[in-house]
């Protein structure tokens, strides 16, 4: 049964987006190839000079179309242009870089091979700028893939099926990550109480509450979905699953599994088939070993690089701080650090002497002495020098030399005093596991203006997927969420 009205489906509607965003990519990727590799050859070997007398000349004009060819080939061949994978996620990134390493070094080995001598100069300049071309013209397609999805756009129809509280979580995840491009219309909920219209939290019409393939068949061919994903808590038999799963393929229906599973990023997710049976592994996170020494050997490095480049601003802040009032330079406070250690974190000195002590009569002003984030907005006690340091995070790159001295990371989660952590509940001391950052997940996601939750949910996903990656991308988010300066104060 179909209980609410639900938005009027557009026939056709993912394969649109489908072959409008493959088109486009197939273009763009022409044009960028054509122009690395033209503009690799004319730099190395001059356009005016090309001799059709000279067997040299025009084999590095077959070889140049060659490659052309064979790279805008290869993005293919790698999936680099699959739906499932633009808008959002490093997958795409990851499948352009693996294409053009795999064509680049398969042209070294045949050059070797067959004693070819191509010249360096040529792939040296074509493979670089061929690769950042690239990952700039993907990166300029998924901004406006993003923002077309954020109005319901470009996204895939999706039907949820399984119990009541799943669904609501699966549907209030998705629709926290548009940009990846899956739009929950509806959701069935077998075995559900028969008066159940709306999955409970959110706005989503309930389509019916039968077990039976058939009834959810009748319910997809109505609502017109591009996929049905399959939460957990479904009451339906392996069998009818199975069955369900093949009338969708006859359908060109996508088939969604998602479990139960909370927070976990791919890297920490194996498959294996057993007996017919898809088990999920979800490998136990572990910063140790080679991962600890590739993360300590990172920060050692940016933050040794960043303390050479940024040493004229040091002295110019530290000379306007001293310049505000009879204060010292650089405040130090007493954090707590990585499982439960302590340590004191640098600053710029933002407020003006003695700020510590008025703290407690502030926070019972403002009603928030009992909650784990001690922040004022509009705190009386930072000094004007100290709003404009605190804008722009100025104020915070003393902790440098913390992350030199190895009580801090570049990226993790924020370190924070002894009275904050003893309100933590048991999740959040999941957060002491690393090293707390300079800069962190929840930092580039919206600082100040998030809630503790979504802070701490923010956190501990970076705690539970860390990777080296992750902390580039982070620090390069970083910058954005500086200069914006949103949610800072």
């Amino acid at each position: 049964m179909t209980t609410q009205k639900l938005a009027e489906p557009q026939a056709g509607r993912l394969d649109d987006w489908r072959s409008k965003y493959s088109s486009r990519l197939r273009i763009i990727d022409a044009g960028v190839v054509v122009w690395a590799v033209a503009g690799a050859y004319g730099v190395r070997f001059g356009f005016s000079d090309i001799d059709s007398d000279t067997t040299q000349d025009v084999g590095y004009v077959v070889l140049s179309a060659a490659l052309m060819l064979a790279w805008w080939l290869m993005l293919g061949l790698w999936g680099s242009r699959e739906p499932r994978i633009l808008g959002s996620g490093a997958d795409e990134y990851k499948r352009v870089l693996a294409s053009s390493a795999w064509l680049f070094g398969l042209l070294a080995v045949v050059s070797y091979a067959v004693r070819i001598d191509t010249a360096r100069g040529f792939i040296g300049l074509a493979f670089p700028a061929g690769v950042l071309g690239l990952l700039a013209a993907r990166w300029l397609i998924r901004q406006h893939l993003s923002l077309e999805r954020k109005v319901g756009k470009s996204s895939a129809r999706v039907l949820i099926i399984g119990g009541p509280h799943s669904v609501a979580h699966l549907v209030q995840s998705l629709n926290r990550a548009p940009a990846a491009g899956y739009m929950p219309v509806a959701a069935h909920l077998p075995g559900a109480p028969g008066d159940t219209t709306i999955v409970p939290g959110t706005a989503i019409p309930v389509t019916g509450v039968q077990s039976d393939v058939d009834s959810i068949l009748t319910v997809i061919s109505e609502i017109r979905v591009d996929a049905v994903a399959i939460s957990a808590g479904v009451n339906l038999h392996p069998k009818d699953l199975r069955r369900l799963g093949w009338e969708l393929a006859a359908r060109d229906i996508g088939l969604i599994l998602a479990p139960a599973l909370t927070d976990v990023a791919g890297p920490r997710i194996h498959t294996q088939p057993v007996a017919g049976l898809p088990l999920i592994h979800v490998s136990t996170p572990k910063l140790t070993g080679g991962k600890k020494v590739a993360k300590r050997t990172f920060d050692i490095a940016i933050a040794g690089l960043l303390l050479v480049l940024l040493s004229p601003v040091f002295l110019a802040l530290g000379v306007l701080v001293k310049l505000t009032d009879a204060g010292p330079m650089f405040y130090r406070q007493e954090r707590i650090g990585l499982r439960g250690t302590t340590f004191y974190m640098l600053k710029f000195r933002s407020m003006k002497i003695n700020a510590d002590a008025e703290l407690p009569a502030l926070l019972d002003a403002q009603g928030s002495s009992d909650t784990p984030l001690f922040k004022i907005e509009n705190d009386p006690r930072i000094t004007p020098l100290g709003r404009v340091l605190r804008k722009y995070s100025l104020d915070e790159l003393p902790q440098l030399l913390n992350v030199l001295g190895g009580s801090m990371s570049l990226v993790g989660p924020r370190p924070q005093r002894e009275g904050e952590v003893a309100l933590y509940d048991d999740a959040a001391h999941r957060r002491l596991y690393v090293s707390p950052g300079m800069s962190g997940l929840w930092q580039v996601s919206g600082r100040s203006n998030l809630s503790w939750e979504e802070s701490i949910r923010l956190d501990l996903y970076y705690v539970e997927n860390w990777s080296l990656m992750g902390d580039v991308v982070i620090l390069l988010k970083t910058f954005k969420a500086v200069f914006g300066s949103n949610g800072a104060f």
